[in-house]
């Protein structure tokens, strides 16, 4: 039996997920000192997310189609430093958006299938992904810090040479990762897919998906433009970035006895409601350092074990013939559409009622969530092969 590659899977994690620690919380910043408005910088954060509506789709389809999942997983990682190179010559928001989008097309397929091959390797013993998985923490954590440190020595206009380092570093990986035994191509995805997806009960978790991650626009398009309006330093932000991503690998690596005391039905409809008060804590009292800091704990909730059970219950309600086009599915419309949509909106409420309105709305989308995940989510209701 071949030993579980967890060096290289652990590893990809940390480098995908250190491009998050550097991009998310700081490229705002980057467009902020091009002196772009908020509208402007929300338009421009929501191509990132815009780009996993299509994208993951199709590279879904095509790695369930062929096979061809890891080295899909590699070309995608190469293209994406390539494109990304051009953002060196780029200083207006056109051609800064075009960067963004055709870098992020390819990135964006990346993970979704790279998950699936995780999940192949565990096998049975998927309960242990989790373990792998907060190594992406772990490199969020060190990159987050690490490079809001080094932001209040030099220009946050370094921020592009730091992630084309990382980009790199990722496609690297990505060639010294096995590849899982492979399941026969699909000849069938199609129908077999629209069959599972139909369902009531899964469509009422996709719609928790778009609007938990609607929420989060507001979240990851100001919380740092916020943060620093209200006198926090760049270093400073950085380290409430690291305590949310902190509190995310403590959630992680005890996910899989929560799951077995608690179910994944409950631990979603406690982590909405923690999300709730999350947003409203962050529109009262930004200035207030300690409860800044009890909030970001609560990222554990909002995306920790959101995350978590999401990848879990996609498992659940998808074959192991579709589990290509579920996670990218999951990808897209919860972190691509909603995302998206939710970056767009942020940018028109920040510049029209301010910021803390920005995230009471983020609020409200999520108490409608809570309301859905009560009604509908129930695992043990749902079979993967409906007749």
């Amino acid at each position: 039996m071949v030993s579980l590659p967890y060096a290289q899977l652990s590893g990809f994690y940390f480098f995908y997920f250190a491009l998050l620690g550097a991009l998310v919380p700081y490229w705002s910043l980057y467009l902020k000192s091009y002196g772009f408005s908020a509208e402007t910088i929300g338009l421009l954060m929501a191509l990132l997310h815009a780009t996993r509506i299509v994208a993951p789709n199709i590279w879904g389809w095509l790695a369930d189609k062929t096979g061809q999942r890891l080295r899909i997983v590699q070309a995608g990682s190469f293209v994406t430093c390539v494109i990304f190179v051009a953002i060196f010559w780029q200083d207006d928001a056109l051609g800064i958006a075009m960067v963004m989008l055709g870098f992020s097309f390819f990135w964006n397929a990346v993970l979704p299938q790279f998950e699936v091959i995780t999940l192949s390797h565990l096998g049975e013993k998927r309960d242990r992904y989790s373990r792998i998985r907060l190594w992406g923490s772990i490199g969020f954590i060190v990159a987050v810090l690490a490079v809001g440190w080094v932001f209040d020595w030099i220009s946050v206009r370094a921020l592009p040479i730091i992630m084309l380092v990382i980009m790199v570093l990722i496609w690297i990986n990505s060639l010294f990762v096995p590849a899982p035994a492979a399941l026969p191509a699909s000849k069938e995805v199609g129908d077999g897919f629209l069959k599972l997806l139909l369902r009531p009960q899964v469509i009422a978790f996709f719609v928790i998906c778009f609007l938990v991650q609607f929420s989060h626009g507001a979240y990851y398009t100001f919380y740092s433009v916020l943060m620093e309006s209200v006198g926090f330093s760049r270093g400073e932000i950085g380290v409430l970035w690291a305590i949310g991503v902190v509190a995310e690998v403590v959630i992680f690596i005890y996910m899989h006895t929560l799951i077995q005391r608690f179910g994944l039905r409950w631990i979603m409809i406690v982590s909405l409601v923690l999300c709730v008060v999350r947003w409203l804590m962050i529109g009262l009292w930004p200035e207030e350092l300690v409860l800044m800091v009890v909030a970001q704990t609560l990222h554990a909730a909002t995306f920790g074990t959101l995350h978590a059970v999401g990848i879990a219950l996609v498992h659940h309600y998808f074959t192991d013939k579709t589990h290509g086009q579920g996670q990218a599915l999951f990808s897209s419309f919860g972190f691509g559409a909603g995302g998206a949509l939710g970056a767009v909106v942020s940018g028109y409420l920040w510049d029209g009622l301010g910021g803390s309105w920005t995230f009471y709305v983020s609020a409200a989308v999520v108490a409608v969530a809570i309301v859905l995940a009560l009604v509908w989510i129930r695992p043990e209701k749902v079979q993967q092969n409906p007749v």
